[in-house]
């Protein structure tokens, strides 16, 4: 059952990001959370959340362990939205990404997908889902471009 639910949601995060993302992401060691229903809602290794799976959408949410995950395994700019090193502070306590600081992205990222936040010198600052296209987020100069679903300060601090 275990290595039933470990390929499918390594099949889901290929889908999701690109081939490899699933190996990336989830190990053999994983630990999975399930619904009242029986489906996977959440991943785990050694305590630690890597993601969750929407129900709605049948897709992968990440936590900042699923983010340091993917920034690892893929080069820059693969799922990245790179901002401006001046608001690096305020993007890794949680803030919202808006486009006037965003100074680069990955050119195929759509509106809805999971993306990874960071600085100039690619740190990672945050995890969170596009707002915008990734020329919106270029060319716009005003709004939010990502909403943030957990910032790297915030996570330190709870631990």
């Amino acid at each position: 059952m275990e290595d039933k639910m470990l390929r499918t949601v390594r099949l889901i995060a290929d889908y999701q990001f690109c081939r490899g993302a699933g190996k990336a992401l989830f190990p053999e060691t994983c630990e999975f959370i399930l619904s009242s229903t029986g489906r996977i809602r959440q991943i785990v290794d050694d305590g630690v959340r890597i993601a969750t799976l929407k129900s709605d959408t049948g897709l992968l949410t990440l936590s900042i362990e699923g983010a340091i995950r993917l920034h690892r395994a893929f080069k820059y700019p693969a799922f990245r939205v790179c901002v401006s090193s001046n608001v690096s502070e305020f993007i890794a306590a949680g803030k919202s990404v808006f486009s006037k600081h965003v100074v680069d992205v990955w050119n195929e990222i759509r509106p809805g997908d999971e993306v990874i936040v960071v600085n100039e010198e690619d740190e990672l600052l945050s995890t969170g889902r596009a707002v915008l296209s990734a020329i919106e987020m270029l060319e716009f100069m005003r709004g939010v471009a990502v909403e943030t679903r957990q910032g790297i300060l915030k996570v330190k601090s709870k631990s």
